[in-house]
């Protein structure tokens, strides 16, 4: 496929913004922007922020992105929607508006739903304190967008009637066991070891086209979705 028929996707849509319609561009940013602000709440937080001036600063920057002039710039840089977030970021930390108070910080709206103790949460989880800002956003990137590819795989079979076999083969995705475990998992299934061989090759088939079809949400061009598939894997091992 050339980047020609590379087929509209939430990010394309921000980056033809110049020759389309541009309500429609800052809604598809938002919706990013909704699906990603983890990695950029967790950056912020590496920086030394409090909670606090994290989350704020956070729907701040959302605040700015999406309702000021920003989509010509993500036109013109045409690049991975990963890299064009923790640029303009770094850019809004950098300024005065991370001087403002609380109160002025996104006028008080809220641009994403961030639940305060559950982004703690998930930042606890995060790295030792010696990793960098940069490193953080990467390794939250990646781990967000692949928890989203699970829960859409988890999605369609739960809606074929199938959540069972995902909940005992999922486990499979990521590795190649023995046939003992096959064994196992056709027991608890009440398949045959073969029909389990099959129902995991499907399942790794149809995640691998899910985790295709995500990251085509963040790249500019098919031709970027081998380079971000290699950068996820290498960001989380």
């Amino acid at each position: 496929m050339s980047s020609a028929q590379f087929p509209p996707t939430r990010w394309s849509v921000v980056l033809t913004v110049g020759s389309g319609d541009e309500r429609a561009a800052a809604a598809a940013l938002a919706e990013l922007c909704e699906i990603y602000w983890f990695p950029l709440y967790s950056f912020v937080r590496r920086t030394g922020r409090s909670p606090e001036d994290a989350e704020d600063l956070t729907q701040s920057f959302f605040s700015r992105l999406i309702e000021k002039d920003v989509l010509g710039t993500a036109q013109a840089e045409r690049g991975k929607l990963r890299s064009f977030l923790l640029g303009s970021l770094k850019n809004f930390l950098a300024d005065e508006w991370d001087k403002s108070n609380a109160q002025k910080r996104g006028g008080g709206k809220q641009f994403v739903s961030i639940d305060a103790e559950v982004a703690e949460a998930r930042y606890a989880m995060e790295l030792p304190d010696e990793a960098s800002p940069d490193h953080l956003f990467e390794r939250s990137w990646a781990q967000s967008l692949l928890s989203r590819v699970l829960g859409t795989l988890r999605d369609h079979y739960e809606a074929s009637g199938k959540q069972a076999v995902f909940d005992e083969l999922h486990q499979f995705l990521a590795s190649y066991s023995g046939d003992g475990n096959y064994r196992t998992s056709a027991q608890s299934l009440g398949m045959t070891e073969n029909a389990v061989r099959v129902a995991i090759f499907r399942m790794r088939q149809r995640y691998a086209k899910t985790l295709r079809d995500e990251i085509a949400e963040t790249v500019a061009s098919d031709a970027d979705i081998e380079a971000e598939i290699d950068f996820l894997f290498k960001a989380v091992s």
